[in-house]
């Protein structure tokens, strides 16, 4: 899939963190592709690094760093560095989250009975609920204070964070992570507000449900069938399929593009295939 459409980021440093996964790196590439110089931040640098190095042979300007999103001080010295390699940021995409085991129950809904053996709600661990929630919520905080600072002022300046379906409407067995979800939302809101001031729009994505080596065990069995959880997914999304990464492209380069959206500051879009606007009858 190609996009229909030209954006310019010439000349632009675009910063992404969680850019070591399949999304924020296809995201970076793109970026690369419009003209833009992209940091590629993640706590494994060597997936950082191999990204950056596929957009560097083909032509764009990557740098990798390894950076941890909940160490402020580590932030500001990656800061530091970047500026050194590329420049201050035009915009910043708050790409790192996700969820973890520790933070997610066995079951949907609590029953009287039946619930020998299975991690209910009052067995979730404390320290996975507030490793998920600080790693979505604070890990998109700390990397837009540090990197806003740069950015007051600047013509085209613009954040992004990643939201999800979740931020609309509560998954069943992953409370920290919607809950976490809902504060990005809320808070793409407040900073649209805050900096709205000082020239940086501040939009969000709110994807829908798409495979990815992080939940690709939890949507299909091992013989390519899908599961319980994954059938409910597609009967509860209107156009009855996942959708791929680079059905999302168009709306970040759109919501980050100045010269498309120069007036579109606090949305949170959704891009789900219909999911969020179905109630299910």
């Amino acid at each position: 899939m190609t996009t229909p459409f030209t954006h310019d980021f010439t000349d632009k440093v675009v910063v992404l963190t969680g850019a070591g996964g399949v999304l924020i790196s296809y995201f970076a590439k793109e970026y690369a592709r419009a003209g833009a110089k992209v940091a590629l931040l993640d706590l494994n640098e060597e997936a950082a690094q191999q990204h950056a190095d596929e957009i560097n042979e083909s032509g764009g300007t990557a740098y990798a760093y390894k950076c941890n999103v909940l160490e402020k001080a580590n932030i500001e010295a990656v800061r530091d560095q970047i500026e050194k390699d590329l420049g201050t940021a035009d915009i910043l995409i708050n790409g790192a989250g996700g969820n973890n085991a520790r933070a997610t129950t066995d079951n949907e809904f609590h029953e009287v009975d039946g619930l020998e053996g299975l991690k209910t709600f009052f067995d979730l661990d404390e320290d996975g609920i507030s490793f998920v929630f600080n790693l979505n919520f604070l890990g998109t905080l700390l990397p837009t204070q540090v990197f806003a600072k740069d950015m007051i002022g600047k013509e085209g300046a613009s954040i992004l964070n990643i939201s999800s379906m979740n931020g609309f409407t509560p998954l069943t067995k992953i409370p920290a992570y919607s809950g976490a979800k809902a504060a990005i939302s809320n808070f793409t809101e407040w900073l649209a507000v805050h900096f709205s001031h000082v020239g940086i729009r501040v939009n969000a994505i709110a994807p829908g449900f798409l495979v990815s080596n992080q939940n690709r065990s939890l949507l299909f069995k091992e013989d390519g069938e899908p599961t319980e959880r994954a059938n409910k997914i597609l009967n509860n999304t209107p156009m009855g399929r996942f959708g791929e990464p680079e059905e999302l492209i168009g709306g970040v380069l759109y919501l980050t593009d100045e010269q498309a959206s120069s007036f579109v500051n606090g949305v949170v879009l959704a891009i789900d295939g219909g999911f969020n606007a179905y109630s299910g009858v």
